[in-house]
């Protein structure tokens, strides 16, 4: 999965679509801003600022959108400008054939992990990285590694050592998203092959025992047994229950690796953090994780 996608340049076009809740129409102009201020020509969906009770459009308005960002000669990369819900309800109303004949990235996190499954089974990259919702509390560094991402398509994360880290290197494709996400696509058509990968997952304001659910879940699928190594992003305003499930997150996660030798890297900088550094999923990347430091980097 290393198709190679156009790396942008300064006046390449970019799209600025809404695919799922609805976001005030002042973060997208924000956001345009500062896309042109790094030097990209910006185009904004007809219904991105729009608003249909939970979404940012009807079903078929917010489709519209994506098709007409997919589908536009020009735009080089979409980016969606907030998760919440509705990727999935316009998935199967977006006609993807365009996609395979000019591809073009998706930059998204969170509920956009339905759109990144989907590039990721035509075997196709796509960015996980901040999106214009999260641009007035994100780091310096999130927005700077978008932008490298669309531009250089490589990357070097040196991370500190986390105390629950389990040694070990690994390379492969990087998979995943929101954990959630991933658990209710397991066993659809648009799951991928996760043989030989790095999983990445991230989650926000889930319980403590639906984390622990949707783990045995993989474990059962036998995902837990192909995958080369697993980054755990953020895992941010968990939840636990009245009476305690008595294991922590970590601990919840080591005791499905006890018998399987791969390597494990808590707290990278990605998800539902101000901190949320820019990965490309579906490129190959190599990861050690030591005593002193995490090492992450796409390989070519």
């Amino acid at each position: 999965m290393n198709t190679a996608l156009p790396k942008l340049k300064k006046g390449d076009t970019i799209a600025l679509v809404s695919p799922a809740k609805a976001i005030d129409s002042v973060l997208i102009e924000h956001a345009k801003l500062r896309f042109e201020a790094a030097g990209f020509h910006v185009l904004v969906g007809k219904n991105a600022a729009g608003n249909s009770h939970y979404f940012s459009g009807t079903d078929l308005e917010r489709a519209s959108d994506f098709q007409w960002a997919l589908d536009h000669p020009d735009v080089k990369a979409i980016i969606c400008n907030r998760g919440g819900y509705g990727c999935i309800r316009i998935l199967d109303r977006i006609n993807w054939a365009g996609m395979l004949r000019e591809p073009k990235w998706i930059v998204g996190f969170s509920d956009v992990t339905v759109f990144h499954q989907k590039m990721q089974t035509l075997e196709l990259p796509s960015i996980h990285a901040t999106m214009p919702l999260n641009f007035n509390e994100n780091s310096p560094e999130s927005i700077d590694s978008l932008i490298l991402a669309l531009q250089e398509h490589t990357f070097h994360y040196q991370l500190s050592p986390q105390k629950n880290n389990k040694f070990g290197t690994a390379s492969g494709i990087l998979l995943g998203g929101n954990l959630s996400i991933l658990h209710s696509l397991i066993g659809t058509e648009i799951q991928p092959n996760y043989a030989n990968s790095i999983l990445y997952i991230e989650d926000v304001g889930e319980q403590l025992y639906a984390i622990d659910r949707m783990l045995f879940s993989f474990e059962k699928a036998g995902i837990l047994n192909q995958i080369n190594g697993l980054i755990v992003g953020g895992m941010t305003d968990l939840k636990d229950t009245a009476t305690p499930i008595g294991m922590t997150l970590e601990e919840l996660i080591l005791e499905k690796f006890a018998y399987r030798s791969i390597p494990i890297v808590f707290g990278f900088p990605a998800g539902h953090v101000n901190d949320n550094r820019a990965l490309i999923l579906g490129k190959e990347v190599s990861l050690d994780v030591n005593p002193f430091n995490s090492i992450f980097n796409t390989t070519h």
